[in-house]
């Protein structure tokens, strides 16, 4: 089963996209975007039209990125809760982070309807229901907390008015939407280049330098003189730690439910379980039936005891609670990096330069807050006043989330035990074909994957962001760092950062290749 979103190949393929070429020389330009997602190509567009010229550097094909494996619901009903964003940001903070997601919404409607992007932009109604022990008064405390940031639209009912379930006391909020994100990012791709922007696709950066003589240079050799540096990709790989300990990375599932016509509402539907579980529905592309998609069973990346378990527990949720008994038609999972306050974060890299920029931490909510980016970025760079530039601001500290900040500490930490174990096998004999496992070989640690003819591809299970021993995904085929959220694929290629770098190859047994393991870090 593949997902309605993941297979970015053919979608591109079908809509006969000319094919973006790598970037093979040395170029000038004004600002250079590292990452071609919804942040990346919001922040070109917009820098476009204020007349900056703009060059964007893409590791692999368009499309291939967290983008495209989101639910896409466009909301305003962030998932932190506005009772928690008033008590962490205060009552104007709040009302900006509305403002922010509110205006990102009819931006994202105004550019796909200017640009004649047809990516089945739809407005809909969008419900926050209760968890089966949940109380009333926590919708109440969340209404009056909701309408204090000035959207007063909103409001209590004692159903949602769905004819897939009775969802019991819900909060109403009015005038979200849902769409196709690989297609808008498609059109937004177009609108980039007619307005001159140039994309250089399967372009590797390895090398951000900030300051006077800005440049960004890549594996292939080539490099890009600039004024600017935007990194929009997803998790920034450009620091080691200033971002990444208050930014941790987690997984999201989800499967495609086939339902009938008249099952079908087109809503976004949200409860408030912790993880909490988010529906909508879709129409399956090819066949146009009717799926009803159902997220949730967030995890730390690479802390997960059995990723396939995750999976089975949403249909396990849509039997029990929808009395829906049909199997999922497509699934997926993606990366969601969880700030620890709940809000993304935008604007100058700590510590680097003040012509370097970057923008992750979506908390769930990735296309708005890639698209806030691209607005709060462009005035920064244009030295235009934006009002919620210091609410986004990547240097804020945490004082009112302190024991969210050393939870998640202790949890990015306690992998480094992994450093102490014995592997996952003895010896790669016990490796079944299609799958992997870490196995110690004197002092190294190994990441061992058997391919289905039996051959076995080994490389250093030391993460090269911050040393993490990394984990088998078996459900996604991957290797996952528990501690920081890189992901790699089975043959140890990068996937997600911070690191961005391959898992160094070596060989097992007798003989094999030295790896210097780095030091652990202190964190």
């Amino acid at each position: 089963m593949g997902s309605a979103y993941f297979d970015a190949h053919s979608l591109w393929q079908r809509m006969d996209k000319p094919l973006f070429t790598s970037l093979t020389e040395d170029l000038t330009t004004e600002v250079c975007v590292v990452g071609a997602g919804i942040s990346g190509l919001s922040t070109a567009y917009y820098l476009l039209k204020a007349g900056v010229t703009v060059t964007v550097l893409e590791r692999e094909r368009l499309g291939l990125g967290e983008t495209g494996l989101t639910s896409a619901h466009l909301s305003n009903a962030l998932d932190e809760g506005y009772v928690s964003l008033r008590r962490q940001h205060g009552d104007e903070g709040a009302r900006l982070a509305a403002e922010s997601h509110t205006y990102a919404i009819n931006e994202i409607e105004r550019i796909q309807r200017v640009e004649l992007i047809d990516c089945d932009f739809q407005r809909v109604k969008g419900y926050l229901f209760l968890k089966p022990d949940g109380k009333v008064t926590d919708l109440i405390h969340e209404l009056e907390a909701v309408h204090a940031t000035g959207l007063s639209q909103v409001r209590l009912l004692p159903e949602a008015p769905v004819r897939l379930f009775k969802t019991g006391p819900c909060l109403e909020y009015p005038r979200q939407a849902q769409f196709h994100p690989l297609k808008y990012l498609d059109g937004l791709a177009d609108a980039v280049v007619k307005l001159g922007g140039r994309i250089f696709t399967h372009t590797e950066v390895t090398e951000v330098i900030g300051g006077n003589a800005a440049e960004v240079r890549t594996k292939q050799g080539a490099k890009v003189s600039c004024q600017s540096i935007v990194v929009a990709t997803d998790s920034p790989f450009i620091n080691k730690v200033a971002v990444h300990t208050k930014n941790p990375a987690y997984r999201s599932y989800v499967i495609g439910v086939p339902v009938e016509p008249e099952q079908v509402d087109q809503a976004l539907l949200w409860d408030t379980c912790a993880p909490y579980h988010y529906l909508r529905f879709v129409k399956e592309p090819g066949t146009g039936k009717d799926l009803l998609l159902i997220g949730g069973e967030d995890h730390r990346t690479g802390q997960g005891k059995d990723p396939e378990s995750h999976f089975a527990n949403l249909e396990k949720w849509a039997r029990e609670h929808l009395d829906i008994a049909a199997r999922p038609l497509t699934r997926w999972s993606g990366q969601i990096l969880e700030p620890l306050d709940g809000l993304a974060y935008i604007g100058r890299n700590p510590g680097e330069h003040d012509n370097v920029y970057i923008a992750t931490g979506d908390s769930g909510h990735g296309l708005t807050h890639g698209t806030i980016a691209g607005i709060i970025i462009r005035d920064m760079i244009l030295d235009r006043p934006n009002e919620w530039q210091s609410l986004y601001d990547p240097s804020r500290l945490h004082f009112s989330s302190l024991a969210t900040y050393v939870k998640e500490t202790v949890q990015s930490t306690a992998p480094y035990g992994d450093w102490l174990s014995v592997g996952d096998v003895d010896d790669v004999s016990e490796i079944p074909n299609g799958e992997g496992a870490v196995i110690s070989d004197g002092l190294k640690k190994i990441a061992a994957y058997k391919d289905d003819n039996g051959r076995v591809h080994a490389c250093s299970a030391v993460c090269p962001h911050l040393g993490g021993i990394v984990r088998w995904n078996g459900a996604e085929k991957t290797w996952d760092c528990p501690c920081h959220g890189s992901r790699f694929d089975r043959f140890g290629e990068v996937l997600n950062g911070p690191a961005n770098q391959e898992l160094a190859p070596t060989s097992i047994g007798p003989g094999a290749d030295e790896v210097v393991e780095p030091l652990l870090p202190s964190i």
